[in-house]
């Protein structure tokens, strides 16, 4: 479903973004892939580049073709560099991105969010997010972080939120949806990644360590990545503005929980 297809990886240098850039070379795509790291393998052309900044984007978009058929966002930072970086990249720059890079998607194309498990409190913190998603462009986000009183502490699960958030209302907007570009979200548990050392730094291992024993063990990167490239592919032409949980089971978990739906 991938086979002559040019799929736009970020964060392609590590992790998810590395295996799905593998995954979908073997699937018989051409692999763009842009990270602020060259990759050791895996993409049939790279740019260097950084979405945390408004420029970097357009240098980012300057260098790519004139037509691609998906946009995979994997790039993003674990909260330990600090709020603003975090919202930067996670949210303000790949939403960046993914606004100019939608005039070179073809018809029928997609952008595929990766989010977070760390987002699932997007539903009580809607009010704060639907005041963040708002902000169009690229905002000074060390000013907006300011003005909106937010700490260091929410910076991951808060860039999350906003992007399940930013998900659904991207998939009814007008440059997206006029030209049926769909937009979906897959929303990972902790994951073997090199980040996942920082994970624990920023979410404390009492959490990171109760996620995983919900579901017996924590994921990888080839568990996630074929969830991406289907989304990115033809065989998804029916599904839009959904976030697919890929977790083993922890989304479910929490939800009995929250919900007291557990037996």
């Amino acid at each position: 479903m991938l086979f002559g297809k040019t799929i736009l990886i970020t964060g392609v240098a590590s992790g998810i973004g590395a295996r799905a850039a593998e995954l979908a070379g073997q699937m018989g795509a051409d692999v763009i892939g842009v990270d602020i790291r060259e990759p050791s393998s895996g993409v049939s052309a790279f740019i260097k580049g950084d979405i945390a900044t408004a420029a970097g984007v357009q240098e980012i978009v300057r260098q790519l073709p004139h037509r691609i058929d998906a946009l995979a966002n994997v790039a993003g930072l674990s909260g330990s560099t600090g709020i603003t970086a975090t919202l930067a990249v996670n949210f303000y720059g790949l939403r960046a991105l993914s606004e100019a890079v939608a005039p070179r998607l073809r018809e029928g194309g997609a952008i595929v969010n990766v989010a977070s498990i760390a987002g699932y409190g997007w539903r009580a913190n809607l009010e704060r997010a639907k005041t963040l998603t708002g902000i169009e462009g690229f905002p000074d986000v060390a000013s907006l972080v300011s003005d909106h009183g937010l700490k260091n502490e929410e910076g991951y699960p808060l860039s999350k939120e906003l992007l399940l958030l930013w998900t659904m209302r991207a998939a009814h907007q007008p440059r997206f949806k006029d030209r049926g570009i769909r937009v979906n979200a897959v929303s990972p548990g902790p994951v073997e990644t090199p980040i996942l050392k920082q994970f624990r730094a920023v979410l404390g291992d009492a959490r990171v360590d109760s996620d995983i024993t919900r579901v017996g063990r924590a994921g990888t990167s080839a568990d996630i990545a074929p969830a991406i490239l289907f989304l990115c592919s033809d065989g998804a032409r029916w599904i839009n503005g959904a976030n697919l949980p890929v977790d083993g089971g922890l989304e479910a978990s929490i939800n009995a929980d929250v919900l007291g739906f557990l037996a």
